[in-house]
């Protein structure tokens, strides 16, 4: 009988990791899921956030396995009330999914264990926060410590934009709790790397290193989003530079983490700055990112119900299939309005026309409308993607797919990839 697993999520993430998962056989169910979803599993209408309505799907369903997307299921508990049922999640505990939770506590941990990070302060009070924006100068970045939607980090090359962040998050409680403290760091200078393991609370097998474009228009410029689009795998990280990575910044967290009680197991996504060949941390997220994990999907030779289960399990398998060959890489095609207010309900044309061997096409933003149509029901709308044997032949086949599909106000990056093809030439 084939497995049942359950993906909580709806964006091109869990599209990409359901369409992977139900090549392999299993019988895929995606909560809530999105117009692309159901098309490689059984939607069910449950949010991401409703931990009890997700556990009670869980069990009335006897998933064999449920892979957690999002972060914020992640940090509410989900996979902690799904133990206590006996169900079996990939994604780390409400107590290690601090990590992304609290960037207070992520700082903290990274001095604890002297895993390099940009110089920070923690503060709780915005007057003493505010007189170390005076004292310190800019340039600042100041990040709200909880989920902020992605919202909840000001990067301020001036005193006064420094101090404004401080004032609408401490203040203000723009973001609610989540600023009620804050983290002051120091800009780091250098280039954006995605670094992802999968965990089991002991052992973990590195995924390709990538990049993410997270600014809205091409030659990075414009406000900052969710990812315009990513490519993996990136050249700037060498052999060399990988190792050195793994050993001064993935292994001694999660050695750290497993010291401090709280293992972790799922996908941590080390959001990494390399000037020269020194690797530091910007952030910690639990999750695979998106649109990361649209091209490590492919990049991923082995089996993904069998690599997701095995961690979830603490029995990670560590084969030779580790990697695929070639490079992915990915568009998003966004809404009208985003990273603002995105508009919402128009039809979308062109996802019927046929693919090239290599080219994919994964929904986040979409619902179905009326009629059957598939509508925008969000700002990120899909991510389109190749995979080829060279960075710029899954480029040109990427954009090839995007010129196919058609919806109103629709915009998107078109030099994804830019960094690398300079390499590569």
């Amino acid at each position: 009988m084939a497995k049942r697993v359950l993906i909580v999520g709806s964006g091109a993430r869990e599209h990409a990791l359901a369409k992977a998962i139900a090549l392999g056989g299993a019988d895929v169910l995606i909560a809530p899921g999105n117009a692309g979803t159901f098309r490689v599993g059984r939607n069910v209408a449950v949010r991401s956030d409703d931990v009890d309505g997700l556990v009670a799907l869980a069990l009335c369903e006897d998933a064999d396995l449920v892979v957690v997307g999002p972060e914020l299921p992640l940090t509410l508990g989900l996979v902690d009330a799904l133990a206590v049922k006996g169900v079996v999640a990939f994604g780390p505990t409400r107590a290690a999914a601090r990590l992304e939770g609290s960037k207070a506590f992520m700082k903290g941990f990274l001095d604890r264990h002297g895993i390099p990070t940009a110089p920070f302060q923690v503060f709780e009070d915005a007057a003493a926060a505010e007189a170390y924006v005076r004292a310190r100068g800019c340039p600042l970045v100041v990040k709200a410590d909880g989920l902020a939607a992605g919202k909840g980090v000001i990067v301020a090359s001036s005193t006064d934009e420094a101090l404004e962040a401080v004032r609408r998050m401490m203040r203000e409680r723009a973001f609610g709790g989540a600023g009620a403290t804050v983290v002051i760091e120091d800009i780091l200078p250098g280039e954006e790397v995605s670094f992802h393991v999968v965990a089991d609370g002991s052992r973990f097998l590195a995924l390709a290193p990538a990049q993410d474009h997270k600014r809205v228009g091409d030659g990075d410029r414009g406000p900052n989003t969710g990812g315009m689009g990513a490519y993996a795998p990136a050249p700037l990280v060498t052999p060399a530079l990988q190792a050195k990575i793994i050993e001064t910044i993935l292994a001694p967290t999660l050695a750290g983490m497993a010291a401090e009680g709280c293992p972790f197991r799922g996908a941590l996504f080390a959001g990494l700055m390399i000037e020269g060949e020194e690797p530091r941390v910007l952030e910690f997220n639990v999750r695979f990112g998106d649109p990361e994990a649209t091209v490590l999907v492919p990049l991923y030779g082995g089996d993904w119900l069998e690599l997701l289960e095995g961690a979830a399990r603490g029995e990670l398998p560590i084969t030779s299939a580790s990697a695929a060959s070639g490079v992915a890489l990915s568009v998003v095609m966004a809404a009208e309005g985003y990273p603002g207010s995105p508009r919402t309900g128009d039809v979308i044309d062109g996802l019927d026309a046929p693919l090239e061997p290599g080219a994919f096409v994964l929904h986040a933003g979409t619902a179905q409308g009326e009629g059957g149509a598939t509508v925008t029901a969000g700002g990120r709308v899909l991510t389109v993607g190749g995979h080829a044997r060279t960075l710029e032949a899954a480029a040109r086949m990427a954009y090839r797919a995007v010129e196919a599909i058609h919806f109103r106000g629709e915009h998107h990056r078109s030099d994804i990839g830019h960094r690398a093809m300079k390499t590569e030439r």
